[in-house]
């Protein structure tokens, strides 16, 4: 790549005139001019996500029409059906995602690739899903999902309705490498794209079999419909997709005890009433709070911007507490779990490497297979693949990301907290009515299965230099592994990037089933854990702490102890 003032003169002298201005006002800012053009937007596994604005390291249309032309080459070279099958287009409530939904398309359209597109902002499950529902050959989702509001993302899926896999994301960026910004991007005008039925407006056509997808995943019908309005339910969409079709699946299910938090349900790409729209943070549910009090209600649930992944919260005698992913995912394993009545050992339940290992405990018990992957829904969807094209008799059950991300059916193959919002729902309802809360669910759990507590916590490397202290860090935990934090001893590790695992007792070197990935695995004694992960789509590195305890003060105490021993041995 060009050096960075030579992009930012080539952009100055090609871009259009509002571009033009933008990059003007900052000629006399060194500082700015490089962070927006010393390299390019990353197009990784998960497409591409950063910063509005112009220049090469920025969310942008530019940007957004390169990365669509090097997906309509990658498209093109697998044949004239997949042209014909062509690309379905979503989009979420941030700045310019309608705008650069609608300029994929053009490209796509220009490249004669057909498109289908949504005519109102939609959740990313619903992209997934009318990517499967209209076998089309790839989908294009414009979010950037629970980020900041001056960021937007790109994620594109494959026909399977998943994101792309490691090698085809590295073939559609090999077409985008070869690819000039301003000189090798195809467009077509909208208005003749449709003329010429190269780009369809989809609807109630496609949406209204997602939400009959989602409705059929509810476990015990004849619950909902005698309990379900006896729940109530106070709800949150944080300004973002979510808002209607939770609203509507919840009400169609027999949910009518359902109260919107009315200043968040209008979509706001400012996300104005929240310092962050991500539900992993409590202090977003503030207003829900305020409501359910008011309202009496039993739990809160709040959805992300592109409705993916949902927080819930539920009432106590002390007042709302907080359930975290790995609680709100082993709840709802154990839930659906237990309303089957004719389990196979055939049948699989999915979750990942950073999520609790009460998943373990759980499959065990009710006697289904587990399997463990990568952090990433793709990697889930990849399991459900494998087992529709070698089927052994077994279905799929339920998957889970910690991070707040649970899928109970295969009619999508990402993330959705629509069908998980209802589900929160319905369990909630069968606790209700026996005098549980879900928090005293979670008590129950960890009495049957071991009292397990998880946290994840963030190392931000911003800047120029981030990206090379994440991977000094992370070289010297795997040259000079940890044998004990604090008073934990590790049992093992586990380096993903090598593919192996060391047992310290035995001294024995083994293979890991997965494929390599710059993943760092501690393995504690007693069934914890200590992970260290860089993020895929943010400037961080990621630490996992798991611990098992005797009682539920036992494994606070324990957690403490590890996540302050972690934090000292890696800041040195």
């Amino acid at each position: 790549m060009q050096d960075y003032k030579q992009q930012y003169e080539i952009w100055c002298q090609k871009a259009d005139e509002a571009t033009k201005a933008e990059l003007l006002a900052i000629k006399n800012d060194e500082t700015e001019i490089k962070e927006r053009f010393y390299k390019e937007l990353a197009f990784g596994t998960a497409g591409l996500r950063g910063i509005l604005g112009a220049g090469t390291n920025r969310m942008n249309m530019y940007t957004v029409r390169r990365a669509t032309q090097g997906l309509a080459v990658y498209i093109l070279q697998k044949g004239d059906d997949s042209a014909k099958r062509g690309v379905a287009i979503a989009y979420d409530c941030r700045h310019f995602s309608k705008e650069f939904a609608w300029a994929a398309g053009s490209v796509l359209a220009a490249n004669g690739i057909r498109v289908w597109i949504y005519d109102s902002l939609q959740p990313t499950p619903a992209l997934s899903f009318a990517v499967r529902h209209l076998k089309a050959a790839a989908g294009i989702m414009i979010t950037a999902s629970h980020n900041p509001a001056n960021y937007n993302g790109y994620k594109v899926y494959g026909e399977d309705g998943a994101q792309l896999n490691v090698e085809a994301s590295s073939l559609v960026l090999s077409f985008i490498n070869q690819t000039d910004l301003f000189t090798g991007v195809l467009t077509m005008d909208t208005d003749e794209s449709e003329k010429a039925g190269l780009i369809t407006v989809i609807g109630e056509d496609v949406l209204g079999p997602y939400i009959e997808a989602v409705k059929a995943c509810v476990q015990n019908p004849a619950l909902v419909k005698e309990a379900g309005g006896d729940l109530k339910i106070v709800y949150t969409p944080f300004h973002g997709a979510g808002f209607k079709p939770v609203m509507r699946v919840l009400s169609e299910s027999g949910f009518t005890s359902v109260y919107p938090v009315e200043s968040q349900t209008v979509p706001d790409p400012d996300f104005s009433t929240v310092k962050s729209p991500n539900p992993e943070n409590p202090e977003g549910f503030y207003l829900a709070e305020k409501l359910a009090k008011e309202k009496n209600a039993d739990i809160i649930i709040g959805t992300d911007p592109d409705s993916d992944r949902i927080g819930v919260l539920c009432r106590t005698e002390s007042g709302f507490k907080v359930l975290n992913g790995n609680q709100t995912g082993v709840l709802l394993m154990d839930y659906i779990l237990s309303q089957k009545t004719d389990l196979s050992p055939e049948d699989y339940v999915v979750s990942t490497i950073v999520s609790t290992n009460m998943v373990s405990n759980i499959a065990k018990a009710y006697e289904v297979k587990l399997y463990q992957v990568y952090t990433g829904f793709k990697y889930i969807a990849g399991i459900i693949k494998d087992h529709e094209e070698n089927p052994d008799g077994g279905s799929y059950l339920f998957g889970f990301e910690e991070s707040y991300g649970y899928l109970p059916g295969t009619y999508a193959r990402d993330k959705d907290a629509v069908s998980a919002a209802l589900l929160v729902c319905e369990m909630a309802a069968f606790y209700k009515r026996e005098g549980k809360t879900l928090a005293d669910a979670v008590a129950l759990l960890q009495e049957k299965y071991g009292y397990f507590l998880e946290q994840t916590d963030s190392v931000y490397m911003e800047g120029i230099d981030g990206m090379e202290r994440m991977k000094k860090l992370l070289a010297t935990v795997s040259q000079q592994p940890f044998h004990k934090l604090g008073d934990a001893e590790c049992v093992a590790f586990r380096n993903y990037k090598e593919s192996v695992r060391y047992d310290y007792k035995t001294g024995e070197k083994s293979p890991l089933p997965l494929k390599p990935d710059n993943v760092l695995y501690f393995e504690l004694d007693k069934g914890g854990f200590f992970i260290l992960r860089p993020s895929g789509t943010e400037p961080k590195i990621k630490l996992y702490f798991s611990v098992v305890g005797e009682s539920r003060e036992d494994a606070e105490a324990k957690l403490l102890q590890l996540q302050k021993a972690a934090t000292e041995s890696l800041m040195q």
